[in-house]
């Protein structure tokens, strides 16, 4: 990692130096005479560029805002989504997840596609892959598949790679309706949970805690 070089440090011939409105290029010796005159320090700040950039600057106090702002910037975020599925959706909130699915890849995301099965429905398993492989063929205008549908677990997987914005044909999203895509993380997530909550009384009524006339009510 570079560590800042400030002012007898700096060696090289020739900088330039950035001090109030001031920017220009200038020998290192005038400068750091002009930043000791002014009580304050030459501290190189780009020193791969030619000449190499410096300001004249209260050294303390600008290290002390370099590191307050690094902890106020906000850790990058993951360019992945997921967007998860049942085996026996409706068509309705299959067209929403695909709508859904799609906004994320046109935003540049990748997209982990989901199904969980629940109770019973691991008898079923074919019925599954078969939806993820309709997911992969319906959204193939806009994505390639990285990793083919698999099982693990309850769960069958599958990654899917936004193609280059010029080659994305969309099928779902048809409109210009301005994407907030904060508002699908919530959705999907408000989804999820009401899905595990779901699995909890389908499990109960497996395991005999709550009979079906109850689960009805």
């Amino acid at each position: 990692m570079h560590r800042t070089r400030v002012n007898e440090k700096i060696r090289v011939p020739e900088i330039r130096v950035i001090y109030g409105e001031a920017n220009a290029v200038m020998p290192t010796s005038k400068a750091l005479a002009k930043a000791k005159e002014l009580g304050l320090d030459l501290v190189e700040i780009a020193p791969n560029v030619r000449p190499p950039v410096c300001r004249i600057v209260d050294y303390g106090k600008w290290k002390y805002e370099q590191s307050k702002q690094k902890k106020n910037q906000k850790p990058a975020k993951k360019r992945e989504k997921e967007v998860k599925f049942r085996v026996n959706i409706g068509q309705h909130d299959y067209n929403i997840k695909l709508t859904r699915a799609e906004d994320f890849l046109a935003a540049g995301f990748k997209v982990r596609m989901a199904l969980m099965f629940k109770g019973r429905q691991m008898a079923h398993k074919n019925l599954g892959f078969d939806l993820m492989n309709k997911v992969r063929e319906d959204l193939s205008g806009v994505a390639q598949c990285d990793i083919e549908p698999k099982l693990t677990n309850r769960n069958i997987m599958m990654m899917l790679s936004p193609l280059a914005p010029e080659r994305q044909v969309r099928k779902f999203r048809t409109d210009d309706e301005e994407v907030d895509l904060d508002a699908h993380d919530e959705a999907e997530a408000a989804e999820a949970e009401e899905h595990d909550d779901d699995d909890d009384i389908d499990t109960d009524i497996e395991d005999g805690d709550i009979d079906d006339t109850a689960a009805d009510e």
